[in-house]
């Protein structure tokens, strides 16, 4: 499919042909009518992606700030690598659109295959000719409202959000000051509700066309005065700042013009020096509008699909959003008259050149268009389709490869790391929207890019599947590619489950020729491998502090739902579990953990873990997102028969013995060992030789992780048990 993308690093806006995309649990696939440009937002992101770097630096000094703070953490050669890898993803644009459903994902509730829709979000109703879009970013539209009408239903909902905000009566005088394509559909909107609309504009083509409209408007040097007449010298009762500048002159002409106690609502980006002297001589109520309305940046609304209690929340972005189209479908508001520009999906570059003003043509709304026809006929064949790049494969001449799932650990980490290790057959990577794999495929010459994970598991051609995915599809796809007879690399975790692990062991215990690995590539660092030579003839107990400056995470992240990411120990901390596996050669048999006191989240996320060994060492885990993030990640102290070491975040390693101390220091990367991992699993396939990281390691060190939260909860030491006594227990029981 054809869809319109943003390159970071060079501002180049170009049509790419992409998989198309698979929908996911509370999802449907929409077969794209039309989609609306943001002259707004969608600008500002072209205008920063056409700067130089110097330009982007200076447009966003927050991002240098953090650049900065890794490259002190992580190295130099390491930060520029992954500063060059986020600017060289292409960015998907729009986030309002409508179509038609052609396929839907698992748990989607409330439509159906063929329902037409208008559609909400970055990142989901985007410029392409088919998009993924999760339940309550959606809403159906009737017959009689065109996908034209009702690809303006998400921006419309942001100008709603604004007028609810300010709560007009009817009868009320409500000043509009930026009349763009939001200010003028927060006029249509005002003139619905019967109050008397008043429009303030820079551009004397936007107060024309405002004025064929049969609004009041005027320019922004008569505003003081006209305002003053029409408002018979009282002030406006709202006044909806639709703007688009980081000028403070449209907060300063809104207090201005209001009147005593009035609402001033900031609906466009604008700056927001809020003079005192006026708005407390008034005292003026000024609300920043949240784009759509309640659930906008909620991910448990936006992607779950959990809906917000209609008694409790009466307007959310979805109801603001059904509130349009019925605005639409009784006619309203009139919205075919902001169209001013159609560009079918092909010439889709073009549009951006009308929006960043390189055309000098005046605009307002600015539609995309794709070969489709109403009524649509939904064909039964929806599977996903796949596409292949320049890059010819021929499998079986070497290791064959498919990757699953695409995103931050894969560009960043792995790929490159693939890349640099070589001796394979790069056949075939996926992602849910295809998108990424695209581009991945594009630029580590993997020979197709799917969105379909079957077009990987079972495909014939491949020999070793590599899952890079969301954690809670991890024991899933394993168990797939094990009955398809395929070699699994697995970035941790192996699952998110007791039982999902027991199900992998003894998937494998009836395929022993096959191989199976977890990205613990901890154990592989050279400063790992230093430090395990240096502690090599050792006959007593190991003492082993590990402290992890894991950074804080919004609550809803991911990661910290059970369900999705198994929560930070199971998601994460399962890494530095191994670390001290490896080292004292052996997996612990019980822990004993506590959290910070405070909301559950917080004791997840701050907990200090204490792992006892059959040969009497002891490890502390203390994993802890409460810090700063200028102190580096990861900081290991290490003791045993007279010897010390310290590794500090896999850049520096002291090894204290007999008074003497030896020092190795990585001063421009890091490299906690996902290049070494690699090729050591490639080798164990190839030359068909154990595992790089023993079985029971990686069973043993799952269970550890699932007990760590056991403890957590019950407040009690646990002792581990071995994976072939729960097994003995489930047989028992069964």
């Amino acid at each position: 499919m054809k869809q319109l993308l943003q390159n970071m690093k060079d501002g180049k806006a170009v049509i790419e042909e992409v998989p198309i995309p698979t929908p996911k649990e509370k999802t449907a696939r929409i077969r794209t009518g039309a989609s609306l440009v943001s002259a707004g937002t969608e600008r500002m992101v072209v205008s920063f992606a056409e700067k130089n770097l110097i330009g982007k630096a200076a447009s966003r000094p927050d991002l240098v700030k953090q650049v900065l703070d890794k490259a002190r953490r992580e190295g130099l050669i390491s930060t520029i690598e992954a500063a060059f890898t986020k600017l060289e993803e292409p960015m998907a644009l729009g986030y309002s659109s409508a179509g038609v459903i052609d396929a839907m994902g698992p748990g989607l509730e409330g439509f159906k295959i063929g329902d037409r829709v208008a559609c909400a979000g970055s990142g989901y109703a985007v410029h392409a000719e088919y998009a993924v879009v999760p339940q309550n970013l959606m809403v159906k539209i009737p017959d009689n409202v065109s996908f034209e009408n009702a690809a303006f239903a998400t921006i419309g909902a942001i100008a709603l959000q604004g007028f609810r905000l300010a709560s007009p009566q009817i009868g009320e005088s409500v000043a509009i000051i930026g009349i763009g394509l939001v200010g003028m559909i927060t006029a249509e909107i005002s003139r619905a509700a019967g109050c008397q609309v008043f429009c303030i504009d820079l551009d004397p083509a936007r107060i024309q066309f405002a004025m064929d409209q049969k609004y009041h408007a005027v320019l922004r040097a008569e505003a003081e005065a006209a305002a003053a007449s029409f408002t018979h010298g009282h002030g406006f009762d709202h006044v909806l700042i639709c703007a688009d500048t980081p000028s403070n002159d449209p907060v300063e002409l809104a207090g201005n013009i209001a009147r005593e106690k009035g609402n001033i609502v900031a609906v466009g980006a604008v700056g927001m020096n809020i003079p005192r002297k006026m708005y407390y001589a008034k005292e003026l109520n000024f609300i920043v509008s949240r784009s759509y309305g309640p659930g906008r940046h909620d991910p448990q609304y936006e992607e779950y699909g959990h809906d917000y209690p209609l008694g409790y929340v009466r307007w959310t972005e979805s109801r603001n959003i059904a509130a349009i189209v019925d605005l639409l479908a009784s006619e309203k508001i009139n919205i075919a008259s902001l169209i001013t520009h159609r560009f079918p999906i092909e010439d889709a570059t073009d549009a951006y050149e009308l929006i960043t003003g390189k055309t000098g043509t005046p605009f307002t709304g600015v539609l995309l268009t794709y070969p489709i026809q109403e009524p649509i006929n939904i064909g039964k064949n929806t599977r996903p389709a796949t596409i292949s790049p320049s890059t010819q494969v021929h499998p079986r001449k070497l290791i064959s490869v498919g990757v699953l799932g695409a995103g931050n650990y894969a560009n960043a980490m792995f790929l490159p790391a693939i890349q640099k290790v070589g001796g394979i057959q790069k056949v075939a990577i996926a992602s849910s929207t295809g998108l990424k794999a695209a581009h991945a495929a594009k630029k580590y010459q993997f020979g197709m890019a799917t969105s379909n994970e079957t077009d990987i598991l079972q495909s014939p051609d491949i020999d070793l599947v590599a899952i890079l995915t969301r954690h809670n599809l991890h024991a899933g796809q394993i168990l797939e590619a094990i009955k398809h007879r395929k070699h699994v690399f697995c970035e941790k975790p192996l699952g998110i489950s007791i039982e999902e692990v027991i199900q992998i062991a003894k998937a494998m215990e009836k395929n022993t020729d096959l191989k199976l690995t977890v990205g613990f590539n901890r154990r592989f660092a050279p400063l790992t491998l230093q430090m395990k030579r240096f502690f090599q003839t050792h006959d007593e107990p190991f003492a082993i502090h590990y402290r992890i400056n894991a950074g804080a995470l919004p609550d809803s992240h991911w990661l910290n739902d059970p369900a999705i990411g198994g929560g930070r120990i199971v998601g994460e901390g399962c890494h530095f579990i191994d670390f001290m596996t490896y080292l004292v050669g052996m997996p612990p048999i019980s822990v004993s953990a506590s959290g910070l006191q405070g909301s559950e989240s917080a004791a997840h996320s701050n907990v200090v873990a204490t792992y006892t060994y059959a040969d009497g060492s002891v490890g502390t885990m203390s994993y802890l997102a409460n810090g700063d993030k200028s102190l580096p990640k990861e900081y290991i102290e290490v003791f045993m028969g007279g010897k010390s070491a310290i590794l500090n975040d896999f850049r520096s390693l002291q090894l204290h013995q007999k008074g003497h101390i030896k020092k190795y220091q990585s001063y421009l990367r890091q490299d906690k060992g996902q290049k070494n991992l690699w090729k050591a699993f490639l080798d164990s396939v190839m030359q068909k030789k154990a595992a790089p990281i023993p079985y029971q390691d990686l069973y043993q060190d799952a269970l550890a992780a699932f007990y760590t939260i056991k403890s957590l909860e019950s407040g009690t030491r646990l002792d581990i048990p071995s994976l072939k006594e729960l097994m003995a227990n489930q047989n028992n029981s069964n």
